[in-house]
């Protein structure tokens, strides 16, 4: 079996887009041989788990992908036992990675090395990020400010499946502002929805 070559693309959130990263791996691609397969997804980096890289990964166990490419290393996720163990299964299945913009092949001893300092980095800033937001919240908070929900009598417009996402990543303590990335929605309906389901649970 012929196997194809992977390129994924990653935004956090409805708001970013994907142009950015495009132009450059479309040339990579257009140069390469054989087919070359695109992956996609707007989800948060912080977890492994999305609809594009759960794709690309089962097409991975299938033997059907020879290679993955990124813009940049941060585009596969920010954790860093995420990406060091994807860098791992990547090398179990002889699959090489290639990040354009950070200059990583991982078929290379030298770009192994650069792929795991990479790794850590990401999941670096991605703490000084949560650390940056969770300051600026108090802050705002020791200076009065209130954020703001849905007005009274007026449903917020909110599925069942962005309720669940809140509630999970809330609980695991994730920042607000990451989790409006998350689920698509704004810092004040995520708060909106957790001061909604605060008061279901002092009512209950």
């Amino acid at each position: 079996m012929t196997r194809q070559i992977a390129v994924y693309v990653r935004v956090s959130s409805k708001q970013q887009d994907q142009r950015s990263q495009e132009p450059d791996l479309k040339r990579w691609a257009e140069s390469q041989e054989g087919e070359v397969v695109w992956y996609r997804d707007k989800f948060t980096g912080k977890t492994m788990q999305r609809p594009g890289m759960d794709k690309l990964l089962a097409d991975l166990k299938a033997g059907k992908v020879s290679t993955i490419v990124v813009w940049r290393l941060d585009r596969l996720g920010r954790t860093a036992k995420g990406l060091t163990a994807l860098f791992e299964e990547l090398r179990e299945l002889n699959v090489n990675l290639v990040s354009l913009r950070d200059g990583v092949d991982l078929s290379t001893p030298a770009g192994r090395l650069m792929a795991n300092v990479l790794a850590s980095v990401a999941a670096y800033e991605t703490e000084v990020r949560a650390e940056r937001v969770l300051a600026g919240q108090a802050a705002a908070r020791a200076a009065g400010k209130k954020w703001g929900g849905s007005k009274k009598g007026r449903r917020l417009k909110v599925t069942d499946e962005q309720v669940t996402v809140i509630k999970k990543l809330h609980q695991e303590r994730h920042p607000i502002s990451a989790i409006a990335r998350a689920t698509g929605l704004s810092r004040p309906t995520v708060y909106a929805v957790l001061e909604d389901r605060s008061r279901d649970n002092a009512s209950a």
